[in-house]
């Protein structure tokens, strides 16, 4: 998917702009990476908001944790969520060698040893994208899963927890906003389009797509400092 040249010309009259939720996977747009290449004199930032999302995932993971799987899809946001945890001393156990090859090779080896390839571990804190039927019935009673998609995890246990989507609640002075997806509660919004509304109020003067992620902290501090308030605490 491309930006036609009407959108280009519109998207130099603002600051930045928040990827759609449909057009962030890597194989459509390379994180849409493909479009900074296109048009590579936009004065537009463009942001896909990974940066927060992943705040968001690993304040939501509960205080205490020392470790969790990693399962179904590797994206964006589940690869800097389990580096994250790594970096932290969280153990972070897979069970999909391709991607956990893919994945060490991107650590240091003092951060490498937190990251655990296997098939008999499974632990109670679950992250990761598309967590399918199948996956989620190897799972132990009393399992939390803790999505890193824009799209909520089919609810199949009824002896587990499913948190939602990366999100936070808006601030009570924003107004005449009321719901941004089908599957959040009302005033409540995806980090990925929140990131689009730090960016542009911190002027931040860099692309987030691609490979390029903003400072996790950062865009934490960030949305707390605008009001920004999360769903529950780690």
């Amino acid at each position: 998917m491309l930006l036609s040249s009407e959108v280009e010309w519109k998207a130099q009259l603002v600051m930045s702009l928040t990827l759609h939720l449909v057009v962030q996977a890597k194989q459509l747009n390379r994180n849409g990476e493909l479009f900074t290449q296109k048009y590579p004199k936009l004065r537009v930032r463009l942001v896909d908001g990974s940066g927060l999302a992943t705040a968001v995932v690993l304040k939501s993971i509960p205080s205490g944790t020392k470790e969790v799987l990693l399962s179904g899809s590797i994206s964006k946001v589940a690869s800097a969520t389990a580096i994250a945890l790594c970096e932290k001393g969280v153990q972070v156990i897979m069970n999909q060698k391709n991607e956990y090859d893919m994945l060490k090779s991107r650590l240091p080896d003092s951060t490498a040893v937190y990251l655990k390839f296997s098939n008999s571990d499974i632990p109670q804190v679950w992250i990761g994208d598309n967590i399918d039927d199948k996956q989620q019935q190897k799972a132990p009673k009393g399992t939390t899963f803790i999505t890193t998609s824009q799209f909520p995890i089919k609810k199949i246990r009824k002896d587990c927890t499913y948190l939602s989507t990366p999100a936070m609640k808006i601030p009570q002075t924003l107004q005449n906003v009321h719901a941004c997806e089908n599957w959040l509660p009302r005033r409540v919004m995806s980090a990925w389009r929140i990131a689009g509304i730090l960016h542009a109020l911190e002027g931040w003067d860099m692309h987030e797509c691609g490979d390029d992620m903003m400072d996790i902290e950062k865009t934490w501090s960030a949305a707390i400092k605008y009001g920004f308030v999360p769903l529950m605490k780690g």
